[in-house]
């Protein structure tokens, strides 16, 4: 008897064990199904074929269209950043590279589902205009493309210099303009004085400025010119203006860094989900050329990507303070594909870290000090800057214009002067020497 019930327990525990080894088989097997290339490659190739036969208005579709837009929808779902390139779309990314190309001189990218301006470059229709960082292109020759993908705006903002585009901005605090610019050559200076030009001129209270319009290939080069010609005149303290800069290239970016910290420094670490992504840059020049010299950043929220990594690299340092307003927040990083037929893959493979380690990425670079502007005198202020900005005023707005003052630069200069005062007072031999 006690043998019978042995034997019918070990059954019953050996059915059991059937049971839920059955379920956790096929449950494990219906996941990997559910999640496998091989089914999903099925299904796209099912549909694929069907839209290619079926669909009313399909009598010219290719299957490169088809496969071209399935693409471009499968990595516009990933992140703002990342995108499928087209032949004629990695050509225009390889123009912008180069520095030249036709357009209006808008940096522009995705935020909050918005094709939104990151900043205006210097000295271009985008610029001269007056669009801000921050407003919102909701309309290009009257067609809406608030849900447009991106590249797909950027193709119509392009075309052949002397052309004209109409655009409808919005900005934050929700006025609607219209703008009609006139398509140019883009080309680019990345370091400019006070006055936009390439002299730096330094006054009487010793203080340089340079302004970075883009980390472009010669920033590092052009940034070593000026400091030389601001040193050789005998500059005491800096301001670097990196407003509407949209960023650029990450070696140039350590670049700038390393002229103002130790060699070996810490400046910026990537960090992705591919190990090979990891990089960590270190300042790797020949020591602070400016032997500590007080220095301030300007920045805005045209302020992005690569000129955010030297913010936050010299403000975690406490090698320079930080005026202005936060900063876009654009830190990811974005590596390039090219395939077979002339088209690319743009992808976001890691994200920059400043070297206390905060994220940039969607986050942004918050100042020292905050000194804000309004749209009004940012509109201002750009075309003060702009050659001939003032030229195409009327007389009532151009005296305007011209009384304008820049706050943020008279915040950073009147700090500088404090600093200064400072240092010679708790210096008595610098007294006794003026």
């Amino acid at each position: 008897m006690k043998r019978r019930i042995i034997y019918g327990m070990l059954v019953a525990v050996l059915g059991l064990n059937l049971l839920f080894g059955a379920r956790l088989y096929f449950g494990t097997a219906q996941a990997a199904t559910k999640d496998s290339p091989y089914s999903s490659l099925e299904l796209f190739s099912y549909v694929l074929e069907k839209v290619r036969t079926d669909y009313v208005d399909g009598t010219n579709l290719t299957y490169q269209d088809l496969v071209y837009g399935a693409l471009k929808g499968m990595v516009n779902t990933l992140d703002p950043h990342s995108a499928f390139m087209p032949p004629d779309e990695y050509k225009q990314l390889q123009d912008d590279t180069e520095g030249q190309f036709g357009g209006l001189g808008l940096v522009v990218a995705m935020k909050d589902g918005f094709v939104t301006v990151v900043a205006p470059m210097d000295d271009t229709p985008g610029f001269r205009a007056g669009i801000l960082s921050g407003d919102r292109i909701i309309k290009v020759e009257g067609q809406d493309v608030e849900k447009a993908p991106l590249p797909d705006v950027v193709k119509e903002l392009r075309g052949k210099p002397g052309s004209q585009v109409t655009l409808t901005v919005e900005r934050a605090s929700g006025v609607q303009k219209n703008f009609t610019l006139t398509r140019a050559i883009i080309s680019m200076d990345m370091v400019k004085d006070i006055n936009g030009k390439k002299e730096f001129p330094l006054g009487a209270d010793k203080i340089g400025y340079v302004r970075i319009t883009q980390f472009g290939d010669q920033t590092g080069d052009e940034l070593e010119a000026a400091l030389n010609k601001l040193k050789q005149q005998g500059m005491k303290a800096l301001i670097i203006d990196l407003r509407w800069n949209p960023g650029g290239l990450l070696d140039e970016a350590v670049n700038v860094c390393e002229k103002f910290l130790p060699r070996g420094q810490l400046v910026v670490t990537t960090e992705g989900r591919d190990p090979r992504e990891n990089s960590v840059r270190r300042a790797d020049g020949h020591g602070d050329e400016l032997d500590g010299m007080p220095i301030v950043v300007l920045v805005n929220l045209g302020s992005a990507s690569a000129a955010e990594i030297v913010t936050g690299c010299l403000q975690d340092l406490h090698r320079a303070y930080i005026l202005g307003e936060k900063t876009f927040g654009k830190g990811s990083v974005q590596s390039i594909f090219p395939l077979d037929d002339g088209s690319a893959l743009k992808l976001t493979v890691a994200k920059y870290y400043t070297p206390s380690h905060k994220v940039i990425h969607e986050h942004g670079i918050t100042p020292d000090s905050l000194v804000p502007m309004s749209d009004e005198e940012q509109a201002d202020l750009i075309i003060k800057r702009s050659p001939g900005g003032l030229e195409s005023l009327d007389a009532k707005d151009r005296v305007r214009v011209e009384n304008s003052r820049d706050n943020q630069l008279d915040r950073a200069d009147d700090l500088l002067k404090g600093i200064l005062l400072y240092d010679a007072l708790a210096t008595p031999e610098k007294v006794a020497a003026k």
